[in-house]
């Protein structure tokens, strides 16, 4: 792709993205996300491959469904209430629609058949904005109407989206695939808790976008695509390997790293909420998830040749010392101990 045209949607994505998290008008949000979906389609299909442009077309028709969803709810409102602001919803009916919208925006359940295909047809670095940057505004979005949604949806559609990333991310071979689905499940987590402490899910979004910016970011360094060409990347970079393995238990959870943090504290703020039956369905979901990521640790880490793969050995130039992977996996895994500070931020 042309340098410029690169430069041209990147600053795109920069503009939609800042119009949408920072306008208090309907028009105005939406047209923020209009901008980050015109801008990212050309990023999904600029290799020409069959399957990249499938995945454009697929998240282009998706994208615009749901727009039109939220233009419809927010008319709506306007209709009702005479309030183009959107931290003033408060049909019932535009309100549904919102979260309808929101969720097809995400790929939250039952909306999400869109994004693994669509991540699965994105090179490593368009997967990896899918992933992070494009579901900030949403995000926003959900957070300055969290007062007017509906607890009961959001917590079911929460738990479908944790037990559906788990089970469907158990057999898959690529891994493109295994990170939506382990996206999907986050999003489950910081839907659960968006209306009974909003910050919360702010946190576990920065945190999340964290830990998956390393690890995308990982893999495109080593070329990894599928479980097969893992088994050989450790003697390329066996300390980006190791710390790749770190990074995937931090997305599992698991203390002392980064990743354990947000689901403690989300599970606490349910504890406090008396809501102990949705916080143990969610917490026993979460070991689902934590299949995979093992899964995918040992064959980063633990599988070392001359164990037989049926995938030949890529040519490696050494590369020199990526700082920004350095920097995400460190905060991806060593930020537990400085959560009384994170804590008192928010």
């Amino acid at each position: 792709m042309n340098p410029y045209a690169k430069l041209t949607f990147s600053l795109s994505l920069v503009l939609g993205t800042t119009i949408t998290i920072s306008s208090n008008h309907w028009m105005m949000a939406w047209t923020g996300l209009e901008i980050n979906t015109l801008a990212i389609i050309p990023l999904i299909s600029k290799h020409h491959h069959p399957r990249a442009i499938e995945a454009a077309i697929k998240y282009f028709l998706t994208q615009a469904a749901a727009s039109t969803l939220l233009l419809f709810s927010s008319t709506i409102n306007a209709w009702h209430t005479g309030q183009w602001d959107i931290t003033q919803l408060s049909h019932p009916t535009a309100s549904l629609l919102l979260t309808t919208a929101i969720a097809m925006k995400l790929g939250l359940v039952p909306f999400h058949f869109w994004f693994p295909e669509v991540l699965q047809g994105s090179p490593l670095t368009t997967a990896m904005l899918l992933s992070t940057v494009m579901k900030f505004p949403p995000i926003t979005i959900l957070l300055l109407t969290s007062h007017s949604l509906n607890p009961t949806l959001l917590t079911t559609m929460a738990i479908a989206s944790a037990a559906l990333g788990g089970w469907m991310g158990l057999n898959q071979t690529q891994i493109r695939k295994i990170l939506a689905f382990s996206s999907i499940s986050h999003l489950g987590w910081m839907t659960i808790i968006l209306i009974y402490n909003p910050k919360l899910t702010l946190l576990t979004f920065y945190l999340y976008c964290f830990m998956t910016a390393a690890i995308f970011l990982t893999l495109n360094t080593t070329k990894s695509l599928k479980l097969s060409t893992m088994m050989t990347s450790w003697t390329k970079t066996p300390t980006l390997n190791a710390s790749f393995m770190l990074t995937l238990l931090s997305l599992a959870g698991l203390p002392p790293l980064t990743g354990f943090l947000p689901k403690w504290l989300i599970i606490q703020e349910l504890s406090k909420q008396e809501m102990t039956p949705a916080t143990t369905i969610i917490a026993i979901l979460s070991l689902l998830g934590l299949f995979f990521y093992l899964r995918l640790a040992y064959y980063s880490t633990i599988t070392l040749p001359p164990n037989p793969t049926n995938h030949m050995k890529q040519w490696y130039v050494n590369k020199p010392a990526n700082t920004l992977i350095a920097t995400l996996i460190t905060l991806s895994t060593l930020l537990l101990p400085m959560s009384p500070m994170i804590l008192a931020s928010i």
